[in-house]
């Protein structure tokens, strides 16, 4: 295997996870000192079997850990079994207003089972029941609590979704479940203000051991969504508070999935793939580094090994940058000096940039272990 000079200790992180309870959703761990796992959603009509197994299928190629389909209606419940059965990774039932549905996920063999206290009728009463079955069948339960659908009783207390009144109800909720000693569940306290949200989190973080379920809900488009989501994750997951993820975008369930595996990279929770180190260029560039770090990203898609790649365009920080990778150019006056573990291995034309940058990457691959799931990472520096 090539050496590539990684460290052999485990990479800093900014703070210890907290200590919670470990709980099973499917063939996963959550909590405890299971990894952060990271959540989506498909976006096909749940009775629809094929293609919402398509889409699990494509998540799952992404990185995806854990996936949730929605539950509205009897035809999506009636397909449940033939979707928890074939899908390769574990499916959550996501069900909200009738309760029917929450056993028959469970009959159906769904890993888990995702419930919202505040829009399920009469919930309170159907706790003792629910714990049962689940208890039986060796299912986990999701609390989710949402700004949005926050019981009753506890908005008029609190007049809006605060971060009090998120955790109230979540704390709430839990203790029925405990009543009942069902404890194999998670929380979730969703606000689409990461600062509510974050607030929320912090607070229950402090009144439990529950495994917690992280999620910035209604972020919005790819991009604001990324950043509302990139800001209260690596908050709270800098903390140590955090078990699983779901990143909610208005976009394509897979980018979810992309996001989501490259904060947690960011944050040294996942060991990192290809990461593209690269310049934003200024006036101090001699070549088109944005085109170079296009092409180097495309040419390298797929490479599914822990490699860095720095693709510089000017004398200031090209060659330091460059010599603490484990591959770089450093462009300048036409060519580019390529290094390879911090040594200089030769001098190119700008013409034959990328293709060198790809042939020595695929060389050093050839000798490495590939990371499981989630996707080249990119980052612009």
């Amino acid at each position: 295997m090539t050496d590539l000079g990684l460290p052999a200790m485990p990479p800093p992180v900014l703070a210890p996870r907290r200590r919670s309870r470990k709980i099973k959703v499917g063939s996963v761990d959550v909590g405890g000192d299971a990894p952060v796992s990271v959540q989506s959603m498909t976006t096909t009509l749940t009775s629809d079997v094929n293609t919402t197994l398509q889409q699990i299928a494509e998540l799952t190629a992404a990185g995806c850990d854990i996936v949730r389909v929605a539950c509205p209606s009897q035809d999506d419940a009636d397909a449940l079994p033939e979707i928890a059965r074939h899908s390769n990774i574990p499916v959550i039932a996501d069900i909200h207003f009738q309760p029917k549905y929450v056993f028959a996920a469970i009959d159906a063999g769904c890993a888990a089972v995702r419930v919202n206290p505040g829009n399920i009728r009469k919930f309170d009463d159907q706790v003792g029941a629910i714990a049962r079955a689940a208890k039986d069948a060796g299912v986990s339960i999701r609390i989710g609590v949402n700004a949005g659908s926050l019981d009753k009783r506890i908005f008029d207390k609190y007049g809006r979704a605060t971060p009090e009144a998120l955790v109230e109800s979540a704390v709430w909720e839990a203790s029925l479940f405990e009543e009942h000693d069902f404890h194999d569940f998670k929380i979730s306290v969703k606000h689409n203000d990461p600062v509510i949200m974050a607030q929320a989190y912090e607070m229950l973080a402090e009144r439990g051991d529950w495994p917690l379920h992280l999620g910035v809900t209604e972020a919005g488009p790819a991009f604001q969504g990324t950043i509302k989501s990139a800001t209260a994750f690596g908050y709270l997951l800098g903390k140590g508070i955090g078990d699983t993820i779901r990143v909610s975008l208005s976009a394509p369930p897979v980018e979810e999935v992309k996001v989501g595996i490259q904060i947690l990279q960011s944050l040294n929770l996942r060991e990192r793939k290809l990461e593209i180190v690269s310049c934003p260029s200024c006036g101090r560039a001699q070549v088109d580094v944005y085109t170079l770090a296009e092409q180097v990203t495309a040419g390298l898609e797929g490479l599914e090994v822990p490699l860095r790649v720095a693709v510089m365009g000017c004398v200031v920080n090209g060659p330091g940058e460059a010599r603490e990778a484990d591959l770089g150019v450093a462009s300048g006056n036409g060519k580019g000096q390529i290094f390879v573990k911090g040594e200089v291995i030769k001098t190119v034309p700008e013409s034959k940039i990328v293709e060198t940058l790809i042939e020595e990457a695929m060389r050093l691959a050839e000798g490495m272990e590939p990371v499981e799931g989630g996707s080249p990472a990119v980052s612009i520096s």
